[in-house]
């Protein structure tokens, strides 16, 4: 506060574990602070009443980095993280909640780091030796392969195998900047054979400024509400969204940079449930429907083919993941993955114009190619749901375990035999419970379903006849 001149400073402190933030809320309301708590248990609505009360009287935000994930809190401009994750990207993002469009400030990242320690020494070696390789590869390039799913078990790895010999940090710190090297080298081959050299477009750059998913999502709910019992109406910048089970968003937006500048008002995205409602009741796409034929502002004549929507899910107990894949085929049956993804794009920012349609026989046979391609491209896709699925049970599962040994220990303090006892018996009922719960979200079925399926054409015969 005495640096930054700000009685009212606010501050966000970032920590692995639960009872660690149960803790630090604690030590800081004994000594006049006003703190918020985030954490991954909580719902979308207790999440979001949090970020409000932060923004508005609240000075101090604890949060863990699962409560953290979509955050946009560009009012705080100082973060502190009181425990350390092992995996440096998970730094970068707990920064990236406040270092957003909108921020006014230099943002002030506090670490807390244990000096003299093996885990400190792992550390700073790493840390130079990364630097390097983001100065061969580039920071971005080197941060996608740093932030994907198999990279935590390497760093994971890295700091066990210090703490359990620390002469060997040097040589340990060497093999995995070694494999991270050898990644990185692969996918900067595999990106340069895929990409093409071209022109920046500003035009181009203005359209994509927000990710289209929001905008399908806006468009989705805007248009889709009226016919489920909800209402939403454009207030500004902002919508006023009356949701079809009572509840009223009365400042909605769906975009990132509305919701960056703007942090007053609600951000919409896929993690609210009554947005997910509204999703998973639209029309399916079935074989036999007749196909819409269109024609798409900017896309070439000589682009003919059959485009789709798929949702790839994957339904466990108590949780739902799903992904979109665009798929599209020419007439004589190929895939062609890029050409999918550019059709998506201009159906969403361009003028599409409906001027045929096919009869059902000619859908279904369609339909049977396009599911096809989908099956074998939407592989890889549900190959990822499962490993992140796996990753975050494994992450709960830890979670779990670390919460009730803190618990037990807890309750092996307590003086009375009769009540400890009582307490012990209570507390492994509920991690039996937690634990059964956990085994049950290990089963998961994966789902194929078609969204939307239209014919892609650049002439229309008389008579409404594709050409």
């Amino acid at each position: 506060q005495q640096e930054e001149g700000d009685p009212a400073l606010k501050v966000l402190i970032f920590t692995e574990f639960v009872p660690t933030q149960a803790m630090l809320a604690d030590y800081l309301e004994s000594r006049g602070f006003s703190v918020a708590t985030l954490n991954g248990s909580m719902d979308l609505e207790a999440r979001t009443r949090a970020q409000q009360v932060f923004s508005k009287d609240v000075r101090v935000l604890i949060s863990t980095d699962a409560g953290g994930e979509g955050l946009n809190l560009q009012f705080c401009h100082v973060i502190v993280n009181f425990d350390m994750p092992w995996n440096p990207m998970r730094i970068e993002q707990r920064i990236g909640r406040v270092d957003r469009i909108g921020q006014k400030h230099v943002v002030r990242a506090i670490n807390f780091v244990l000096e003299d320690t093996v885990e400190h020494r792992v550390r700073q070696v790493l840390e130079a030796k990364l630097e390097v390789i983001a100065q061969e590869f580039g920071v971005d390039k080197a941060a996608d392969v740093m932030d994907s799913v198999e990279a935590d078990p390497i760093f994971d790895e890295l700091f066990v195998h210090g703490l359990q010999n620390p002469d060997a940090i040097e040589q340990e710190c060497d093999a995995v900047v070694s494999q991270l090297r050898t990644t990185l080298a692969e996918s900067k081959k595999n990106s340069d054979l895929l990409t093409t050299e071209h022109d920046l477009d500003a035009d181009d750059a203005r359209k994509w400024r927000d990710h289209p998913a929001q905008f399908w999502l806006e468009r989705a709910i805007t248009s889709g509400l009226a016919a489920r019992g909800g209402s939403a109406t454009k207030v500004g910048k902002a919508w006023r969204v009356k949701w079809a089970d009572g509840s009223e968003s009365a400042h909605a937006c769906f975009d990132a940079r509305t919701a960056d500048e703007n942090p007053e008002l609600e951000w919409v995205t896929m993690e609210d449930p009554r947005a997910r409602a509204v999703i998973s009741e639209l029309p399916r796409f079935v074989a036999g429907q007749p196909l819409p034929v269109i024609r798409v502002t900017g896309l070439p004549d000589s682009v003919r083919g059959i485009w789709s929507l798929w949702e790839i899910s994957l339904a466990a107990e108590g949780l739902s993941r799903k992904r979109f894949l665009p798929v599209f085929i020419n007439e004589e049956g190929r895939p062609f993955v890029p050409t999918a993804k550019r059709v998506w794009d201009l159906l969403l920012t361009e003028t599409v114009d409906v001027h045929a349609v096919t009869g059902a026989e000619e859908s279904v046979r369609w339909f049977e190619a396009s599911h096809s391609a989908a099956s074998t491209q939407g592989e890889r896709i549900f190959t990822e749901l499962l490993t992140e699925h796996r990753a975050r049970l494994k992450e709960e599962r830890e979670r779990a375990v670390y919460a009730f040994e803190a618990r037990g220990q807890a309750i092996g303090r307590i003086g009375l035999p009769a009540v400890r006892e009582h307490r012990r018996k209570r507390l492994q009922q509920e991690h039996d419970a937690r634990m059964a719960a956990l085994d049950d979200m290990e089963a998961s079925v994966p789902d194929l379903n078609a969204v939307m399926m239209v014919r892609v054409s650049g002439d229309v015969m008389p008579g409404g006849q594709v050409g």
